[in-house]
């Protein structure tokens, strides 16, 4: 009987994996990582006299967890991640770089949605066949895919900026700070994986975007301005790239390091324009305090939740965030809320909660937890609302 690969993902809110391991035999994962690290080991001693440098670094956590989204049971949650980041200097005084995320890099990140009615299977026992769930799918990394970005990140920069393809930000996420800055985090992402969260990055990947961002950000003294530009690989109709623009400024000023950011992001199909405007505000004061908050206007943006196929349209999110910081001690909170279009419709909103201890050395004991409700779109009802609740608890290690 083949032996099977246990990997976990790091967060609810990425993809399942499927079992295509480094090797092909999946449980000789360890082994064959050794081997990944051994050759860059020989590799980076081999280069000493090169112009480049070649450095991994590592995250490992391992706890407990549970919640909705794995039938409120306790399970124990364990996870690692490397990535691989080079760099180097031209000898007119550019700098160059790459990275790559292993974690984003495996190829089975891409699930598509197996519908009830087109099997016509209950497959959850609810008695209809009308949900969807996303299904997992493996294959060949996207890293190895030039036309898509499979977790790889690559720059060069100097004197007229920088420049940035593949697994990036666009310039709306890029200005704009998340409310969860600087409030710690948890082993599953709980913070930011409740309802009410938004990330700044609904304009990426945008509809049959593939996430693969080219930016351009330039910074003159306190301020820094940044473009951003996503190409659909198979365009349907006359669907175009998605456009972004953004501005930030950064200033101290009474025992407060502030930062303001202002973006936008646009997408275009058959006439019909769907855009972001969003603004943040961020202040961490010298006694410990941080305080974030953002605020974001959809137009034709659409968004779905949870294993939903069916999405809904936002007017608008508002998120706050607040968290302290006293010596090896962190506590932070966070609420957001989608202020749904469609009158009657449930709004989508949620909080999130993280306390840190910082034993030194890389390791943190991380508590976090989350909780909110979102639409209910499996029925006819409007307003009807879904829950999801999540919790960790565990040590978590950086290398």
């Amino acid at each position: 009987m083949r032996e099977r690969c246990n990997r976990r993902p790091s967060s609810v809110h990425r993809q399942a994996r499927g079992s295509d391991c480094i090797s092909a035999n999946p449980c000789n994962f360890h082994r064959d990582f050794a081997r990944v690290l051994f050759a860059t080991t020989a590799l980076v001693g081999s280069a000493g006299v090169a112009a480049a440098d070649v450095a991994v670094t590592g995250l490992a956590e391992m706890g407990i967890m549970g919640g909705t989204t794995i039938g409120n049971d306790l399970e124990f949650f364990t996870d690692i991640d490397v990535t691989f980041t080079m760099s180097g200097t031209t000898d007119g005084g550019l700098t160059f770089g790459a990275s790559i995320d292993l974690d984003e890099s495996d190829g089975a990140n891409s699930p598509f949605m197996l519908s009830e009615a087109v099997v016509g299977i209950d497959l959850n026992n609810d008695g209809d066949q009308i949900d969807t769930f996303p299904v997992p799918t493996s294959g060949e990394s996207n890293a190895f895919n030039p036309r898509r970005q499979g977790g790889e990140s690559i720059f060069i920069s100097g004197a007229f900026g920088t420049l940035t393809m593949g697994d990036t930000d666009g310039a709306l996420d890029f200005v704009m700070r998340e409310v969860n800055t600087g409030l710690g985090g948890s082993l599953n992402d709980d913070e930011t994986s409740h309802p009410g969260f938004n990330g700044n990055s609904v304009m990426d990947g945008f509809n049959n975007g593939d996430g693969q961002i080219a930016r351009y950000d330039y910074t003159f003294n306190s301020v820094t301005f940044a473009a951003s530009a996503e190409i659909v690989d198979t365009p349907a109709g006359s669907e175009g790239p998605t456009y972004g623009i953004g501005v930030s400024y950064a200033a101290a000023m009474a025992g407060a390091d502030l930062t303001f950011g202002l973006g936008y992001q646009a997408y275009s199909q058959n006439g019909v324009t769907s855009s972001t405007v969003g603004v943040s505000a961020s202040a961490e004061l010298s006694s410990g305090l941080v305080l974030n908050a953002n605020y974001s206007s959809f137009t034709n943006v659409f968004s779905g939740f949870g294993n939903q196929g069916v999405r809904t349209q936002y007017n608008n999110h508002i998120g706050v965030g607040i968290g302290y910081t006293m010596g090896a001690i962190t506590v932070g909170a966070n609420y957001g809320v989608y202020d749904a279009t469609v009158a009657g419709e449930a709004n989508r909103e949620g909080f999130g909660l993280t306390a840190n201890y910082d034993l030194g050395g890389g390791a943190i004991l991380q508590a976090g937890y989350g909780n909110g409700t979102y639409a209910d779109r499996s029925t006819a009802a409007v307003g009807d609302t879904l829950r999801q609740e999540t919790y960790t608890f565990g040590l978590a290690m950086t290398f």
